[in-house]
């Protein structure tokens, strides 16, 4: 199933901005009185990230702006013109990513973002306080999307429980639930990218996109980390909703 070709060079940011144009001494924190080693762990890694450092600078919510940047460099799942849906879209790196590739600012696309928490406006798209999974949500989006979407989206990671199988079955689950959805607002034709990990849990999954969509890969993009079990299943050339 995995996409034989390679990643662009260097990544979507190039070789050099990932180097920060050559070595830079590393950040250490210190832990402090009432810090967990994990929490010193956490802020420790993102001092020393160079996606963080680069989403900051370029503006984006997030550093997880680049793994959709470098899906999309390989795959092109989003064009301009189109209608795309992100669900769990906050804190809105991915929205504004989509915002950029369909050209929603210029008029040429729409982006809506769905998500249950309140989040700061993003020129250029729809910020929609919704859950995805109450009864309704497919035809309210549809409504404000003024259509059917081309491209649905979702980033979403499950609560960590801390037990590397039950957080493993709650995110395949989120993804289920994230292409239940996907399938009642997807036009003919349209993609869908979402999160799993590694891990094989997602069997029930694959057999459904193999059977609705005319192409199936997983992907593990450069921005992703790699300690992180998390890879992307981008799904393309929609068939239409199957019984």
């Amino acid at each position: 199933m995995a996409h034989k070709g390679s990643w662009p060079s260097g990544g979507r940011m190039g070789a050099g901005v990932r180097d920060g144009g050559g070595r830079r001494e590393a950040v250490r924190v210190k832990t402090a009185g009432k810090r967990k080693a994990s929490s010193t762990q956490w802020l420790q890694r993102q001092l020393n990230d160079p996606y963080v450092a680069e989403a900051k600078r370029q503006g984006y919510r997030s550093r997880a702006a680049f793994k959709l940047l470098e899906l999309n460099d390989r795959f092109h799942v989003l064009k301009p013109g189109q209608r795309v849906v992100d669900l769990g879209c906050a804190p809105g790196g991915w929205t504004q990513v989509a915002v950029e590739l369909v050209g929603a600012k210029k008029g040429k696309g729409r982006v809506l973002g769905v998500d249950v928490l309140e989040i700061a406006p993003i020129d250029g798209a729809d910020i929609l306080k919704l859950d995805f999974l109450s009864l309704g949500a497919p035809e309210a989006v549809k409504s404000r999307l003024g259509g059917n979407a081309d491209v649905v989206l979702s980033d979403m990671a499950a609560n960590a429980s801390g037990h590397q199988q039950t957080d493993h079955v709650r995110i395949v689950a989120l993804a289920e639930a994230a292409y239940d959805f996907a399938a009642d607002v997807l036009a003919p034709g349209g993609s869908f990218v979402c999160k799993v990990y590694q891990g094989g849990a997602e069997g029930e999954l694959l057999r459904r996109l193999k059977r609705d969509f005319a192409e199936i890969r997983h992907a593990k993009p450069p921005a992703s980390r790699a300690e992180s079990a998390e890879v992307y299943l981008v799904a393309k050339g929609y068939l239409g909703k199957r019984k």
